[in-house]
This record gives structure tokens, sequence and C-alpha cells, in this order.
């Protein structure tokens, strides 16, 4: 290009769109599903934003997912990535170089040496996360007794249905505004990110902005608390033995 840009290529669409018109690949986003992609490539990767951080030069899977987020991740990490940006935020890819921006100016940069392989697969509609018995039982009991969740809680609805998955309870505070509740046997790093997520899609919806958010869980990871009360978003820790007497007392009457 002649004026120096880096095109930008929305990664995930078939390669046979890629270099289409920004415009018309716009267009074929309707029609065509965007793909998960996974990269695995020597690189190195910059941080830049409120930090600095730098990942030096190795092999590493770089994973786009659907919903436009990146993640970098190592072979020694499980699930966990290195680094990592969430959606919504744009993909610039050039020759040997990602951009990966999101709203706020924060970007992860990412060099690229050498590619060893490059997929892209249609996963297709995910039927969501069936929860173990302890995990729904929580959310049971506390839909019965949101009073736990904060003094003059009262609830709207369980699994409250959202284009990105169900909010396990939506609440109403004492004041009357709306409170999102995530709950979580084990609250970590991940639980914190997907309460992000409907906060931010929640805030959209007129009706119910301004939206606040807690995470509530038997037990929460210092990393977990740490990012969520960042972000505003309130910790509860549950005793699940204490709410199951909570509740069988409010329903005994004799």
């Amino acid at each position: 290009m002649s004026n120096g840009a880096v095109p930008q290529t929305r990664i995930g669409l078939p390669s046979s769109l890629d270099n289409r018109p920004v415009a018309l690949q716009r267009l074929s986003a309707t029609r065509y599903p965007l793909r998960v992609r996974l990269v695995i490539a020597r690189c190195s990767v910059d941080y830049i934003g409120r930090l600095t951080a730098h990942l030096p030069l190795a092999t590493r899977l770089l994973m786009v997912k659907a919903d436009g987020s990146v993640s970098i991740h190592a072979d020694d990490r499980a699930y966990k990535p290195l680094n990592w940006m969430s959606p919504p935020c744009r993909v610039e890819e050039a020759p040997g170089v990602w951009r990966v921006v999101n709203k706020a100016g924060e970007e992860l940069r990412i060099t690229i040496e050498e590619v060893l392989h490059d997929t892209s697969y249609e996963l297709g509609v995910d039927p969501g996360l069936i929860k173990d018995g302890v995990e729904a039982h929580l959310q049971e009991l506390l839909a019965a007794t949101p009073t736990v969740l904060g003094e003059g809680y009262t609830l709207i609805r369980r699994e409250y249905p959202t284009a990105i998955g169900p909010v396990d309870l939506l609440c109403r505070d004492a004041a009357g505004a709306t409170v999102a509740v995530e709950i979580k046997r084990r609250g970590e790093i991940d639980g914190v990110e997907q309460l992000t997520r409907y906060l931010e899609l929640l805030g959209r919806d007129p009706l119910l902005a301004p939206v606040s958010g807690v995470f509530a869980a038997q037990e929460i990871k210092p990393q977990a608390r740490v990012l969520a009360e960042d972000r505003g978003i309130r910790c509860v820790v549950l005793d699940y033995h204490a709410l199951r007497g909570i509740t069988r007392d409010e329903m005994t009457l004799f």
C-alpha cells in the first residue's frame, strides 16, 4: 500500500475472503461462520498498555477464536495462556507481525519469525457448560436466598439469556440497580473474564444499565480476586453447607 498502512485481516474468515475489500468482507461475515484459527510459530510477543511485558523468541501456539479473542500459549501451562487479548479487539496482520489492539488502545504485538503450522476450523455452536451438582445447587440456593450476596438483593431471573451465554443470576440490589452474578465452585481468572464479558454486554441495554458484578464462589484464587476488584467486581466467598442450612430453615414451618 502506497501510504504505508498495515492491511487489516479479519482473522477467522475463510482464506478465499481475506483478499476481498473490507466492506465486502463485512457483508460476507454474515454468511460465512467465523472459525477458530490455530497457528504454531516461532515468535516473540510484546504487550503495550498500562504495563509492558515481553515474551522472548520461542515456539508457541497462537489461538484466534471466532469471538475475536487472541491468546498465546506455551506447552507447560495447561489451558492458561502466556498472554491474551479479550474481545472486542481488531487484528492487523502483515508479513512477520500481528498487531492485536483492543478498544482501550492496549496492544499485543506478535513478531513472527517462522510459521510451522496454520489451520482454521469451524467449531459450530457450542451447547454450553453442563454444571456439576455442587455448582448447580449453589445457583439454586442463591436464587432462593439472594440476600446472601448483598443486603436487599432480589432475584430478577436465573440463567438470564445473553448472546454469549446465560448469566447465572441477574439480581437487583437494595437501590434497584442491576447486578450480574457469576457462580463458581472454584473462582479463577477465567470466571472473572467471563463475568466481565457479560457486564460489558448487559451494560449496553438501557433497560438494565448500569450493571455491576458479583463473583461468587466457594473458593476464590488470589489472582482472580485481584483482577475482579481491579475491574470493580465484588467477590463473595460462599459456604455451601451454611447455604443449605439457610434454605432448610426458611422452608421449615415447625
